[in-house]
């Protein structure tokens, strides 16, 4: 019965979107602080190309609020485009088909690397996963107990690292960039250390140590930064002992006012990451709402563009803002799963 009521509500907001196709006009985007400034370069060169088309609307809000926009709803009130900086949940996928969005097609542009940078006059961090958690979790292992994150200084984790005191600006929840943040540093070197272990055999299933693992200082250690990357480098300026974490392509187009840091060792920059040596390095996609393609003029033509090697390849605008290409066989896997409607 569930389902019954289901597809009429969606058979009904499809037909009323059809029926209210000239409501709107203007491709409308949102997500992804770190797709943002690729996903504005695409749609302000497109309008100029496409005079015929309305430039797109590009506005940001993370990637998991730009995905619960997606999510609200099928019709002209509703936005076309999520951008993401992670793949999209199942919980997301439910609840986008909870609201009737049942066909969701997922775009990768590309690549991008996380990265730790200073102010340009500080000095050289080395860091590792490892550093990383002792440095920002809320709890760690002390004499086989958790305990509330002793450490002051990055040299108290490190005697390696400097003399400064633990302040941190990192990814908000919202933003996709947490959760890589999270999976590949705080994890990880929650797991190098042993704690994740120690909570194991503590009693902990697999899933809950690892929540243990992720959480972050809340004493002024790790500040949460819901904004974009120009909220993060404010930060960094008005406190010059400050660490920051960034999108490498953001850090390159200020490496003027930024320092950037290794991790085990490895300088990250589209060369490494591209390698996949780089370890905090992560794919970016947008979703495009199937139902509104057709609809909304200029929305097939705007995905088209953004996959083009015009805008997407290793000589792109793109390419040199910072996007790490995907390999061209990838490149022409995503143009055809599009064209040929492949869903999720």
């Amino acid at each position: 019965m569930k389902t019954l009521r289901l597809t009429a509500a969606v058979l009904l907001a499809s037909a009323a979107f059809a029926g209210a196709a000239a409501a709107r006009d203007q491709v409308q985007i949102a997500g992804s602080s770190t797709v943002l400034p690729y996903a504005k370069i695409v749609a302000e060169t497109f309008g100029e190309i496409f005079p015929t088309y309305k430039t797109p609307i590009v506005e940001s809000g993370g990637s998991s609020g730009g995905l619960k926009e997606f999510c609200k709803g099928v019709g002209p009130q509703t936005i076309d485009i999520a951008n993401s900086s992670r793949s999209i949940r199942e919980s997301e996928i439910e609840a986008c088909a909870e609201n009737g969005v049942t066909e969701i097609q997922e775009i990768r542009i590309g690549y991008d690397g996380i990265v730790f940078a200073t102010d340009i006059n500080g000095p050289d961090f080395k860091l590792t996963p490892k550093d990383v958690y002792l440095a920002l979790a809320a709890n760690i292992i002390v004499d086989g107990k958790a305990v509330a994150n002793p450490n002051k200084k990055w040299s108290d984790v490190n005697a390696d690292l400097p003399d400064w005191d633990i302040n941190a600006y990192i990814p908000g929840e919202k933003h996709g960039t947490r959760e890589v943040f999270e999976d590949k540093l705080l994890e990880v070197g929650c797991e190098e250390v042993g704690d994740k272990q120690v909570h194991i055999d503590g009693g902990m299933d697999k899933k809950a140590a690892g929540k243990a693992c992720i959480a972050v200082r809340k004493d002024g250690g790790a500040v949460d930064i819901d904004g974009d990357y120009t909220e993060t480098l404010a930060r960094i300026d008005s406190n010059k002992t400050g660490v920051g974490v960034f999108g490498l392509a953001f850090y390159e187009n200020n490496a003027d006012k930024l320092k950037v840091a290794t991790v085990n060792d490895i300088v990250p920059d589209t060369e490494s990451i591209a390698a996949g040596i780089y370890p905090v390095s992560r794919p970016l996609f947008f979703y495009v709402k199937k139902a509104h393609l057709g609809v909304i003029p200029g929305l097939k033509e705007y995905v088209e563009f953004f996959t083009s090697d015009q805008m997407i390849g290793p000589d792109s605008p793109l390419a040199e803002y910072g996007l790490v290409s995907a390999p061209e066989n990838e490149r022409e896997d995503v143009r055809k799963s599009f064209i040929d409607g492949k869903l999720l």
